[in-house]
């Protein structure tokens, strides 16, 4: 049977005070950073990071490269790997035939990545496509001019028919927060998709000006905790886009940590999509376990 997403919502609060929001991150930061801010916290946060190359000029060479890089981690680093490689479904079945890290997933943007323009037949079939040809994740994009149009069926309807066409896919649904605006906006859509059947709720698709905040990432978590407690199913979070350095991601994580707790801090259910990322972090932790100011670059 159909659900009404409309009648759903009502059961919610979907009403925030931006300004409200951002003192409370305010708070939250003030409070945790410091104390987060460990070589255990890193390396944690390191594990987080789905690996992620989403460019109009990636190569199966390039693709490979990422799966022989992650392959050697543990070779060169005594510290957990990588949570998985993210790229777009054409690279997959590279990485599916060259990467061999145990406990590393191949995750695949669809969905007609990362604009959501597309027919609803045409974005499941590329989300049924990626799964078939080897990726264990689909990350794909709620229709955002249906959203801000008030057409809430069809995002919902759009993102039930993904989530079915995943299969044993895990499905983590990107809000691109940043062309929402208001908290309220946020938050509606985040109660939306994880409603529609979203394993995961996102961020950003890192594609455009604005993507993750520390406000949309305290709005999403709390609207998780808030799912979790009326129907007792968990749902992860990823925040993406812009994430680069050691500071960035542990300002993220003190969200995290303050509003979903310790049972969310892994990497079944806290995910980090970054590029640059992975290399900032083993350049810190350098910094710090030996004193010496040098640039790490393995990926």
């Amino acid at each position: 049977m159909k659900k009404d997403i409309l009648e759903i919502l009502k059961s919610y609060n979907l009403e925030l005070n931006d300004q409200e929001v951002a003192n409370q991150v305010k708070e939250i930061i003030a409070s945790d950073f410091d104390k987060l801010y460990t070589v255990e916290n890193l390396k944690k946060n390191f594990s987080l990071i789905d690996l992620t190359t989403l460019n109009s000029n990636d190569t199966h060479a390039r693709a490979k490269s990422f799966a022989e890089n992650v392959n050697n981690f543990q070779n060169d680093f005594d510290m957990p790997n990588v949570a998985a490689i993210c790229v777009y479904p054409y690279q997959v079945p590279t990485l599916n035939e060259n990467l061999k890290a145990e406990g590393v997933n191949i995750a695949s943007v669809a969905g007609v990545f990362p604009s959501s323009q597309s027919y609803i037949e045409v974005k499941a079939l590329e989300c049924k496509m990626a799964v078939e040809k080897g990726a264990d994740e689909i990350d794909i994009v709620i229709s955002i001019g249906a959203f801000l149009e008030g057409n809430y069926q069809t995002v919902y309807d759009e993102i039930v028919a993904q989530k079915e066409a995943c299969g044993k896919g895990h499905l983590k649904v990107i809000l691109e927060t940043g062309e929402l605006k208001t908290a309220t906006n946020i938050r509606t859509a985040s109660i939306l998709a994880m409603e529609a059947g979203a394993d995961f709720i996102k961020t950003s698709t890192g594609k455009v000006p604005v993507n993750a905040t520390l406000e949309a990432a305290h709005i999403m978590t709390q609207a998780i905790t808030e799912y979790f407690e009326k129907t007792g199913r968990m749902v992860g979070f990823k925040p993406a886009g812009g994430i680069s350095t050691a500071k960035d991601a542990i300002e993220f994580f003190a969200i995290s940590n303050n509003n979903l707790g310790e049972e969310w801090l892994n990497n079944k259910w806290s995910r980090i999509g970054a590029s640059s990322l992975a290399n900032n972090l083993l350049t810190e932790l350098h910094r710090i376990e030996t004193g010496e100011d040098k640039q790490i670059t393995y990926f």
